[in-house]
């Protein structure tokens, strides 16, 4: 039973594997049959569009060809216009060609016409000459005079019997000419005066401040005199403190410290804390107060006279001449008055406005930094002007108004005619002041002249000279020495009334701070 069961087991499985070989054959058989009906469906689809591309570029190379057809055509026409243009421009230009010739000829032959005729008229003036001279030399003949003869002696006689007449005829031409231009010269002088003829106001050598009581006078003053001793010293002015009520004088020939230590003793006297270090800063922050009204004063009179070219560094130097005097007269009041006349006077003299009043408004320029800088005022103020590259027409017009240099323009001389006029109103001037201001500037430049020199003063109308001195440089013996040195110097090269006080002042500070 075994045996048969293991053969029935071995029966089925020979069965079993051929009934699967059969159906895998099958199954092979039908999938083989789908692959292909792929395969012949993939290629029906490539030849179709194959097909259809081959269609597409065979419409697209006969629109191609189309075009191609049409540019060649338009190209063709093209080619045959410009072919015709150029035909007619060749056509043209040898017609043109023709013309120019036919004129050639044309002018050639009027040339030689005109060449005849010139021969013909120089033969015929040739002829003239002749006759004229033969007729001359048969008039000389029959007179007895050559021409140049008879010539002079008509004129001889002509002159004789004119001379009183045209004598006559230049006195009255003369006179009246004279009398014309004098009239019209006082005319335009006139109006220029009436014009800008407004009051001058001298400069004085004091300034006053008024205090709102009689104890400031008291706290100025300060402990034995400390704080007025420190406020001249640092200001470089002499305060005049009297009985005379509410009021306190400044007193200092130089317009400008006058002005600082004004300001800085307003400024104390507002503060109420009157003490050393407070004077010492409220000078210097008064000095840079004074500096921010120069430029004011600058511009205001540059807009006043309608400038407005000037260099923008010449404006505080202008602004300086409003705390400087001549002969008493406020210089830029003066700068500005004769701008105004000189630009009256050229535009009656039909001169440049702008140069006239440029040259009048900066003539004395130089008077900003005489105490500064060696040399007239006239030839720092054109060395000034050339350094700020100034233009030339306007430095020829301000150079010559006190004939150091010669006139060169017009405006020139009417710069100087303008500063005349400025200057020689009555009233306008005083000498003495200007002489006195001189003479204390001649004092600081002496003292000043010293090695070791930091500050001089000139106070009590010159009558006291203050010099500090560098302590580092001079000894307290160098300083004796010094004060004999500068009294001598004074003694031998000026003349004055009275004495003049020396005072050597050395002073040596030590500073430190405890932290």
């Amino acid at each position: 039973m075994t045996i048969l069961l293991l053969l029935g087991i071995a029966f089925a499985c020979v069965i079993s594997v051929g009934i699967g070989y059969y159906l895998r054959h099958l199954v092979a058989f039908s999938q083989k049959g789908s692959i292909e009906l792929e395969v012949k469906d993939v290629l029906l689809k490539a030849r179709a569009e194959a097909a259809e591309i081959k269609e597409k570029a065979q419409k697209e190379l006969n629109a191609a060809e189309q075009k191609a057809d049409s540019l060649l055509h338009d190209a063709r026409e093209e080619e045959k216009k410009i072919y015709q243009d150029k035909k007619k421009s060749e056509e043209r230009l040898i017609k043109k060609e023709e013309l120019l010739d036919n004129r050639q000829k044309d002018i050639e032959q009027e040339v030689a016409s005109l060449k005849e005729r010139a021969e013909e008229i120089k033969q015929i003036r040739e002829k003239v000459i002749q006759q004229k001279d033969e007729v001359a030399r048969e008039l000389e003949a029959l007179a007895g005079f050559s021409r140049v003869e008879a010539r002079e002696l008509l004129l001889s006689q002509v002159e004789k019997q004119c001379e009183e007449d045209l004598y006559s005829r230049i006195l009255k031409l003369e006179r009246e000419g004279e009398a014309r231009l004098e009239k019209r010269a006082k005319e335009i002088l006139v109006a220029s005066i009436h014009r800008l003829g407004n009051a001058t106001v001298s400069e004085t050598l004091i300034t006053t401040v008024s205090i709102p009581s009689e104890d400031i006078k008291g706290k100025i003053i300060g402990k034995e005199g400390r704080n007025i001793k420190v406020f001249e010293r640092a200001a470089g002015v002499e305060l005049v403190i009297d009985e005379t009520p509410g009021i306190i004088t400044i007193s200092c020939f130089d317009p400008t410290r006058r002005q600082i230590a004004r300001v800085a003793l307003e400024n104390l006297i507002s503060d109420g804390r009157i003490q050393p270090v407070k004077i010492e800063e409220a000078v210097q922050k008064a000095e840079k107060e004074i500096n921010q009204i120069l430029r004011k004063k600058g511009e205001e009179a540059i807009y006043e006279c309608g400038l407005l070219n000037i260099d923008e560094r010449l404006i505080p130097l202008i602004g300086r001449l409003h705390f400087r005097t001549s002969y008493g007269q406020n210089v830029l009041q003066h700068s500005i008055e004769m701008a105004h006349i000189s630009g009256v006077l050229a535009y009656e003299l039909g001169a440049d406005v702008n140069v006239a009043k440029a040259g009048a408004l900066l003539h004395d320029i130089g008077k900003a930094v005489t105490h500064e800088v060696q040399g007239t005022h006239v030839e720092i103020g054109r060395r000034i002007l050339q350094k700020f590259g100034v233009d030339n027409r306007i430095i020829q017009a301000m150079q010559a108004h006190h004939e150091e240099y010669p006139y060169e323009t017009v405006e020139s001389i009417i710069v100087q005619v303008a500063d005349a006029i400025s200057g020689g109103r009555p009233g306008a001037r005083r000498d003495t002041v200007e002489n006195y201001l001189v003479r204390l500037t001649e004092l600081e430049n002496i003292a000043s002249s010293f090695a070791g020199t930091d500050r001089v003063y000139a106070i009590q109308a010159g009558r006291e000279l203050r010099v500090f001195v560098s302590p580092d440089i001079v000894s307290d013996m160098q300083a004796h020495d010094m004060a004999r040195a500068i009294a001598l110097r004074i003694e031998h090269e000026m003349r004055y009334p009275g004495e003049i006080k020396i005072n050597i002042i050395r002073e040596t500070r030590a500073i430190t701070f405890a932290r």
